[in-house]
């Protein structure tokens, strides 16, 4: 991570060299020793010559240049600073994000939890994301909170040749920016204001493991040998449950403290061999439908 500050004129080539993003990438064709691969081509980075991706031939790239100038357009539009830019995997993946706003949250032991919000844009060229814009509340250091970051995006746009006018498009809404975060913090604070239940619990087993938490406590108390789970199983509940009382523990005995558990059991207790899995299987999809059942517990 690589912290900006507070420039206001900054353009985007200066933003590039300030930050080690002046580099651009390039389509090159590949070749076997039985010819040239007509379907697929490489990506490559010019400076470094390193092979980043390998896409069919229809992929279209979003240059580093464009993705500054994109949030140095946010920027303005939500008159918000720039915060951090950098790169993973040798440039494979990059992310910008502005500092927006926070809210804070009182802690069961009386002092305050702060929740920080970061327009945030990500994108790959290794294939492991689309180009990402959006609201998050992670600020991104490492390969998981990259992809935590990610799965908070409500903005993702895939790389073909329609990709430059759907971020048009975009730019022409992102009057919303600010209200969005403004929405999410109200649900983060309504949240945490409502006390775990159990149909809450019954919620979250169901919807990331898809069993009841009575089975998950009867496996768990279970000699191993009548167990009906997976030992791989029984491992991830066992570790979900730990980072749930974690969670509850610190946050309080609510609905954000129950979620707060399963953020922290997908970013970082899922093991880094799972990031893939992590973004584009169904762990984004189980935290979205558990959020927006917890939303529908608290109307």
């Amino acid at each position: 991570m690589f912290l900006i500050g507070s420039e206001k004129s900054i353009n985007a080539v200066e933003l590039l060299m300030k930050t080690g993003l002046d580099w651009s990438v390039s389509k090159e064709k590949l070749q076997t020793e039985s010819g040239i691969v007509t379907d697929h081509i490489a990506i490559v980075r010019e400076d470094t010559k390193s092979i980043l991706g390998v896409h069919k031939s229809g992929y279209e790239v979003f240059q580093n240049q464009e993705l500054a100038e994109l949030i140095l357009d946010l920027s303005k539009v939500a008159d918000a600073p720039l915060h951090s830019f950098g790169t993973l995997k040798g440039g494979a993946k990059v992310y910008i994000q502005l500092k927006t706003g926070n809210t804070h949250l009182r802690r069961p032991d009386g002092t305050m939890d702060t929740i920080e919000g970061f327009g945030t844009v990500v994108n790959s060229f290794d294939g492991s994301t689309s180009l990402g814009i959006g609201i998050s509340t992670k600020t991104i250091s490492c390969m998981n909170t990259f992809f935590a970051a990610y799965r908070q995006l409500d903005s993702k746009i895939k790389h073909t040749k329609s990709m430059n006018i759907r971020v048009e498009d975009l730019l022409k809404s992102m009057d919303i920016f600010r209200k969005d975060e403004a929405a999410h913090f109200d649900l983060i604070a309504r949240l945490a204001s409502a006390p775990v239940t159990a149909q809450a619990i019954d919620t979250v087993y169901k919807g990331m493991f898809d069993i009841s938490f009575s089975e998950a406590q009867a496996n768990r108390t279970a000699q191993a040998d009548k167990r009906t789970l997976s030992t791989k199983k029984t491992n991830l509940i066992e570790t979900f449950t730990l980072d749930t009382a974690n969670q509850l523990n610190d946050k309080g005995n609510t609905l954000w403290g129950l979620f707060s558990g399963i953020t922290k059991y997908t970013t970082h207790s899922l093991g880094a061999d799972s990031e893939e899995a992590k973004m584009f299987g169904s762990v984004a999809s189980k935290e979205r439908v558990i959020l927006s059942k917890f939303a529908d517990m608290i109307k």
